[in-house]
């Protein structure tokens, strides 16, 4: 077995991993980086697009790349589409912000080239992966990618490894709380061989459900739609899947532009916040420690919040703050993911339709979203949320 001696290890080599080993690099500190997915695996999950003004910061101003900026797509709005028109929502105008559509496979790729150019150790296809909190200094076993079994001996351990954390696991019985709630639907969703159907964002509200229009690249579009927890992305074909996406978006002579489909999926929808986000020497980021619905683009951003907060907590630990340093990274990280999983949970109870709901719900529900778009102050408040609040001290 080959044990490897260092600072910080982390679990989970997606961006919030990453990004954290890079942070830790630019000061000075050692880290380790282990993933039971190959790079190749993680570079091609499709998942979120939507990044907030401070993750756009954040991964220009600390060198990752600029990318973002150059290849990303800025918003400066979105579109609620309701009663047949779009309501836009002008984030420039009102909070002074934007965000940029970039795919998180792209965040990858850039903060996967930094480290290999850093030369940091990320490896890879590991398996077996088991972590130990009982001595001194937790300590972390895997199967390495080449069949060797391997041994990390850390300061700290960060799990950033997803919602099904084998870090989490690894708390003992009793020391955290959990939170959730599921969601009665889930999004069906799709590429779409196709030019953009809007320049930003289409949330659309309708008697049928609710859709999101978006877009992937200038050829390429990424949608979505309301649908039930147990669809099968196999039972639906192009001409159902346009025939929906049209009754629920089309109408007073706007139209989606429409294409050759591929890559369906079903995503079912789940809060969760698991507290506190550490225990001992051992810490939680990003989907580790909570989930949101998709509906306010939130996930990848709070991944990336996170890891700006316990960057700064690792740096005062290993200084000798001790490990009031680290409570303090559980308390500045959930003022955040609170306010999140508010948004994320109001912006999917205004957008999505509920089975059941009476004449009294459903006109409230519209009228909700006419006092949003319809009010400067209740525009503001959707804006800020959507852009990202700035990070408390």
């Amino acid at each position: 077995m080959t044990t490897t001696r260092t600072q910080v290890a982390i679990v989970g080599a997606g961006p919030a991993g990453l990004l954290l080993s890079h942070l830790l690099h630019r000061s000075g500190i050692d880290s380790v980086v282990i993933d039971i997915r190959s790079r190749h695996d993680i570079a091609t999950t499709i998942r979120a697009g939507i990044l907030e003004a401070g993750s756009v910061r954040t991964l220009v101003d600390t060198g990752v790349s600029d990318r973002v900026i150059t290849d990303g797509d800025r918003h400066d709005g979105v579109v609620f589409r309701f009663g047949g028109e779009n309501h836009r929502i002008d984030f420039q105008e009102l909070v002074g912000e934007s965000v940029w559509l970039y795919p998180q496979n792209d965040v990858f790729a850039d903060l996967a080239a930094r480290r290999e150019t850093d030369g940091g150790d990320v490896r890879y296809g590991v398996s077996d992966t088991a972590v130990d909190t009982s001595g001194a200094r937790p300590v972390v076993s895997f199967i390495d990618s080449d069949g060797s079994p391997g041994r990390i001996e850390a300061d700290l351990v960060v799990g950033s490894d997803g919602s099904r954390s084998i870090c989490r696991k690894a708390f003992p019985a009793g020391t955290r709380g959990e939170w959730f709630r599921e969601y009665p639907f889930a999004w069906f969703g799709f590429l779409a061989e196709a030019p953009p159907s809007h320049p930003e964002l289409i949330y659309a509200q309708s008697e049928h459900g609710f859709a999101l229009v978006s877009q992937r690249t200038p050829t390429m579009q990424r949608m979505y739609f309301q649908c039930a927890p147990g669809e099968r992305p196999e039972d639906w074909d192009d001409d159902r899947i346009w025939a929906e996406m049209r009754r629920r978006v089309n109408g007073n002579g706007f139209e989606i532009q429409e294409g050759p489909i591929s890559a369906k999926m079903v995503l079912p929808f789940r809060s969760f916040v698991t507290a506190p986000m550490r225990y001992g020497r051992l810490l939680l980021a990003g989907d580790a420690a909570h989930t949101v619905p998709p509906t306010g683009a939130k996930g990848l951003n709070l991944a990336l919040a996170d890891v700006r907060v316990l960057h700064e907590a690792i740096i005062d630990f290993l200084a000798g703050a001790g490990d009031e340093a680290l409570d303090r990274y559980t308390e500045r990280a959930l003022d955040r993911v609170w306010k999140a999983q508010h948004f994320s949970y109001w912006m999917t109870t205004m957008l999505h339709s509920v089975e059941g709901a009476s004449p009294f719900d459903i006109a409230r529900q519209r009228g909700e979203l006419a006092l949003v778009t319809g009010s400067r102050h209740g525009a503001a408040y959707l804006a800020e949320a959507y852009t990202g609040w700035q990070q408390a001290a």
